[in-house]
């Protein structure tokens, strides 16, 4: 999803000037002529990534309306625009909230350097916001990605659950974020602050199961050379989240069961249990209800953990959150890699939108960080998903031309001309042919090599999408572009 910058400037002609850069670089731009509008805009409705404020306007001027974004709480990054670069100036900005600002007329360049900057410093405080909750156990479900309707439905369950000490199972698909909900379920209680551990059931060493669980006494077996205080007791006060409890071993099963009914664990070699104040919350990617049936899972035990059960929805039941789950992930990843890309095209979005994803969350997630560490441009195209799009990356003009070179080594000494493009600027007559004819094959040309990714065309182009798509509907190129697509 492209990143909205608003521009706020009553002069048509900077506006114009500024989107021209922007729309190159696949921002999507938004416009106000004046303070008010844009404060109705940023407060009611539409809001915006980034906004370049000009400081002389009728009406409100550029640091009033900043002093009133503020005010309401809008916490959006503003660059402000002035013809005069006096220090006053800048310090007054900086003071009402500015992040950055440009002395008219600014550069395509120091534009989007500053744009990118504040774009990187508002995905840095929310990264940092959203580590400093996950290491305290304070994530709640508020920041949890996704509004559809079955994730509104976990979120709903997931709250109420919170209010109470009842035990929660949850259900899904193995990378649909059950841990996270379960996070979310701990950030949301009266625990919230207190230990969150998480153990993976399915990978405990089934010698060490107990010991692991419940903890056990210097000595109490061979190797057991300290005292260990276990999962239970690191979780005290706090919330114990077992992953994958199916995969539990049945002789665990009894035992984990009486802990849950007495509250109390017994460490492996220890002569007397010790209590423990725990919430249990388990989570598997199997039919419990068919363990039982199977016996591989004890009735007793499903029956305790089950009080209140949570199914984690599928991502290919819930495509209307992948937008927001790629943005977020973008964000993350921008930050981790040092990466400043800005979104996806269109097109690599309605791909990501239409794919089912068998591995869910977790395997969109991979791909994200995948295509943004491969990606060559502000945008993620449907090459930086081969895998998914089944469009290998293009060769560069450079890579084109040595290949070129070497298939016709003799080009080099021959005294022939050679096309240096399939797109002829000489007719039959030897005459130049009009620019419009030679604009027409150029596009059809990039058409055909781009395979009719449009992002990609017209950044190759140097031109925005929307003049990309208007030549492309005046040189009656549509059906080339639906034969590419």
């Amino acid at each position: 999803m492209a990143k909205t910058v608003l521009v706020v400037d009553d002069d048509p002609t900077q506006r114009r000037l500024i989107q021209a850069v922007l729309d190159r670089e696949g921002y999507a731009v938004v416009h106000a002529e004046s303070g008010g509008e844009a404060i109705d805009r940023l407060t009611k409705g539409g809001g915006a990534d980034v906004v370049l404020l000009d400081l002389v306007m009728p009406g409100l001027s550029g640091l009033e309306t900043l002093a009133e974004i503020r005010t309401a709480g809008v916490a959006v990054p503003v660059i402000v625009l002035t013809a005069n670069g006096g220090i006053e100036t800048v310090v007054k900005a900086m003071q009402a909230g500015a992040q950055d600002f440009f002395v008219k007329p600014v550069g395509p360049e120091r534009l989007l350097i500053g744009v990118r900057n504040a774009l990187q410093l508002t995905q840095l405080s929310a990264e940092i916001g959203r580590l400093k909750k996950h290491v305290s156990g304070r994530t709640s479900f508020d920041d949890i990605v996704g509004d559809s309707p079955p994730m509104r439905m976990v979120k709903a369950l997931g709250v109420r659950a919170a209010k109470s000490g009842i035990p929660v199972l949850i259900t899904g698909e193995s990378g649909v974020g059950k841990e996270v909900i379960a996070r979310a379920l701990h950030g949301a209680s009266d625990r919230a602050g207190k230990p969150f551990v998480a153990v993976n059931c399915g990978a405990l060493p089934a010698n060490l199961v107990e010991s692991i669980l419940f903890g056990h006494e210097k000595g109490a077996f061979t190797g057991a050379v300290d005292k260990h205080a276990g999962k239970f007791m690191e979780a005290n006060g706090g919330t114990l989240f077992l992953d994958e409890i199916g995969e539990l071993p049945l002789d665990m099963q009894v035992k984990l069961l009486r802990a849950l009914q007495e509250g109390e664990v017994d460490p492996v070699g220890s002569k007397r249990a010790v209590k423990v104040d725990v919430r249990i919350v388990s989570a598997t990617n199997r039919d419990p209800a068919q363990q039982v049936k199977e016996g591989a899972f004890r009735e007793d035990l499903f029956y305790r953990l089950n009080v209140f059960p949570i199914e984690a929805p599928a991502l290919r039941e819930r495509r209307e959150d992948i937008p927001a789950l790629v943005e977020h992930f973008i964000a993350r990843f921008n930050v981790e890699e040092g990466k400043r890309v800005a979104g996806c095209a269109v097109e690599t979005m309605a791909l990501l939108q239409g794919y089912d994803w068998p591995g869910n969350v977790r395997q969109l997630e991979n791909s994200i960080y995948r295509a943004l560490v491969l990606a060559d441009s502000p945008l993620l195209q449907p090459h930086d998903f081969p895998a998914i799009s089944g469009v290998a990356m293009p060769l560069t003009s450079g890579a084109a031309i040595s290949h070129d070179r070497a298939e016709t080594p003799q080009s080099q000494d021959s005294g022939e001309a050679q096309p240096d493009s399939p797109v002829r600027i000489i007719d039959a007559r030897g005459h130049l042919r009009t620019l419009e004819e030679i604009e027409r094959d150029l596009i059809q040309h990039a058409i055909e090599v781009y395979s009719g990714h449009m992002s990609e065309i017209a950044r190759r182009l140097g031109i925005g999408r929307s003049t990309l798509y208007r030549k492309v509907r005046e040189q009656g190129l549509e059906e080339q572009l639906k034969e590419a697509g």
